[in-house]
């Protein structure tokens, strides 16, 4: 098949199950914790303890989770993921433009294939990840590497992109014009295993390096502001401050209101949505707070697709 000189642009962000019910849940947490750049533990370790053990204990529960966030389109990250590509298709005209998961559907190679049929020429994969993790971006470019058949560049990341880090910026404002300004924002990203930073994965840097250029655009104070991380998942030390943690020492030092916003996070999901405005502001409330407001994440905000136009704009001309 002789292919165009057309272009696409893959958005592609982690995944989430398609269902909110535990065999849903289940066969999302079976392909996303097999990754082996998730875990990084031996296969015949691995495979039989989360088969097992980790599989049937935790997907009734983090179904229940989902239930709570699903929105009538599915879930958060789903619906979001699909108005934001939808958004950057309105901004490109001239490419085309699609969104894939890196664990469940759509998958990458379902969208390379369906690139394939229509000869598309070449594709700008743009991985949702402002910050580029080992963990994250290099398990998106794998699968990439292996389910691609024509001419493809990746974004690996864009976490110090000026229009990007303003439009966080002024999501801040916006919020705090609509509800006042708490006593301290709280930047939340999710969070690795210290070993993985370690290691050599610049996660840690460019997320301080994101903090400290949007604190620069909002003109905060040191004292205004903490940066931490949240989803420890395991026994071993994840990086530090942890938010929990961090959000419930607030508390106890007699800050009443606080702000969270998650930077790391292109799209509201359940990380957002139901660990930190439901479950860490229950646990702020409980150490003393009043109240924990919730900054969303930008989702398929103007700016935001303005900036992702943008990005994959320049990875074109690249």
């Amino acid at each position: 098949m002789r292919m165009t000189d057309e272009t696409a642009v893959l958005l592609v962000n982690l995944g989430t199950p398609d269902a909110a019910t535990p065999g849903a849940v289940r066969r999302y947490l079976a392909q996303f914790l097999m990754d082996p750049r998730v875990v990084q533990l031996p296969r015949w370790l691995w495979a039989p303890l989360l088969r097992g053990v980790i599989l049937p204990l935790r997907s009734r529960r983090v179904a229940r989770k989902y239930a709570s966030i699903w929105m009538p389109g599915g879930s958060p990250l789903a619906v979001h993921t699909r108005n934001l590509a939808a958004a950057v298709q309105e901004r490109l005209p001239h490419m085309r433009v699609m969104h894939a998961m890196r664990y469940g559907n759509p998958s990458i190679p379902d969208a390379f294939a369906a690139l394939r049929s229509e000869r598309i020429g070449r594709v700008v994969v743009l991985p949702l990840y402002p910050q580029y993790s080992t963990t994250t971006t290099a398990s998106v470019d794998d699968i990439v590497r292996r389910a691609r058949n024509m001419p493809t560049h990746s974004v690996a990341d864009y976490h110090l992109d000026p229009a990007w880090v303003r439009a966080i910026a002024d999501s801040i404002r916006a919020h705090w014009s609509e509800h006042g300004r708490g006593e301290r924002l709280v930047f939340s990203f999710h969070g690795l295993p210290q070993r993985v930073v370690d290691n050599g994965d610049p996660y840690a840097v460019q997320c301080a390096a994101s903090v400290a250029a949007i604190v620069e655009n909002l003109g905060l104070a040191s004292h205004d502001y903490v940066h931490t991380y949240q989803s420890r998942f395991g026994k071993e030390r994840w990086l530090e401050p942890a938010t929990m943690p961090t959000l419930e020492a607030l508390a106890r030092q007699g800050v009443k209101r606080v702000d969270v916003v998650c930077p790391g996070f292109a799209v509201d999901c359940l990380e957002t949505l139901e660990e930190i405005a439901e479950l860490n502001a229950d646990a702020f409330r409980h150490a003393g707070g009043h109240a924990l407001r919730y900054i969303p994440c930008l989702n398929d905000a103007p700016a935001h697709a303005d900036a992702l136009a943008a990005l994959a704009e320049r990875a074109l001309r690249q």
